[in-house]
């Protein structure tokens, strides 16, 4: 047992040492805890500047994020092009399905209509529709009268080509008469017919005017006629150029080559007609273009 705790001056000196140590290290702790404290301190507030540093780095990733993105500004959605219905998030085929509806003269009043036409998620109409921006009298329509007083409100009986008003010499206030043309819209005739010298061709171009309805027309016609119609310049379709064919509303270079090259597959046309089987021609505008020409 003895020999367990014999040392020598080395092994002795050296136990002691120890021992001063683990006293001194003891009482540092008991009677200078700040020491400790501090430096605990002094990681806790580094940590959170660290946190409010990295919370600041990310909220400026943020506001360039949403920098970065295309802007939106209010726009009407009749006019949707290829490259805006792209930035808007559209697939091509939502795109052709709106255009294909404003070639039939047809017009989108509401973002209900929007997607009906279109066919576009219910998420993305969501997003976009907010931007939607349609006429006032589309929005804000004005209550129509219980009762009518005009004289071609409510005339429903046929009237001769004599007894008829000539639609070139018609002014906003007689166009206003009929039932369902208001002031906006008899303004809205009376400029469109000012935009060409001389007036209207023939009765079919109201159908270009934007609000008025089929119905709404044929009153119109019920008491108005183009009498004195504008003089144009009319094409042999068998002969005419392309360079002649796109001075025709609706036809382009495309459509001129189309209608050229049908042409002479058919070694001419037999009617007018035969138009509405040329390649991508515009066929709900055939009654319009086909004023322009003649065999």
């Amino acid at each position: 047992m003895k020999s367990h705790f014999q040392f020598s001056n080395k092994q002795r000196n050296g136990i002691f040492l120890l021992l001063a140590i683990i006293i001194i290290l003891q009482c540092v702790y008991w009677f200078m805890p700040n020491i400790f404290a501090s430096t605990n301190d002094k990681r806790h507030e580094n940590q959170k500047e660290v946190n409010a540093f990295k919370n600041e780095l990310d909220s400026l990733r943020l506001v360039e994020i949403e920098n970065r993105k295309p802007k939106i500004y209010p726009f009407n959605p009749n006019y949707i092009t290829d490259y805006k219905g792209y930035t808007l998030g559209m697939t091509n085929e939502e795109i052709d399905r709106l255009h294909k509806f404003r070639e039939s003269n047809q017009w989108v009043n509401s973002a209900e209509d929007f997607q009906k036409v279109t066919k576009i998620s219910d998420s993305l109409l969501a997003e976009v529709s907010p931007y939607f921006k349609f006429p006032d009298w589309v929005t804000n329509p004005k209550p129509k009268p219980q009762k009518y007083s005009n004289s071609f409100s409510n005339s429903k009986t046929p009237k001769t080509f004599n007894q008829k008003i000539d639609l070139n010499k018609a002014t906003a206030i007689q166009l206003k008469k009929v039932y369902g043309v208001g002031e906006k819209l008899s303004e809205r005739i009376v400029t469109y017919r000012n935009k060409f010298k001389g007036g209207f061709i023939a009765d079919i171009q109201l159908s270009e005017i934007y609000g008025l309805s089929p119905e709404v027309i044929e009153r119109i016609k019920n008491d108005f006629t183009v009498k004195t119609p504008r003089p144009i310049k009319k094409f042999n379709l068998n002969t005419a150029t392309r360079d002649e064919l796109v001075t025709i509303q609706y036809i382009d270079y495309e459509i001129a080559h189309h209608i050229i090259e049908e042409r002479t597959l058919r070694d001419g046309f037999k009617s007018l007609e035969e138009l509405t089987k040329v390649e991508d021609f515009p066929v709900k505008k055939f009654k319009i273009i086909k004023l322009y020409l003649h065999l």
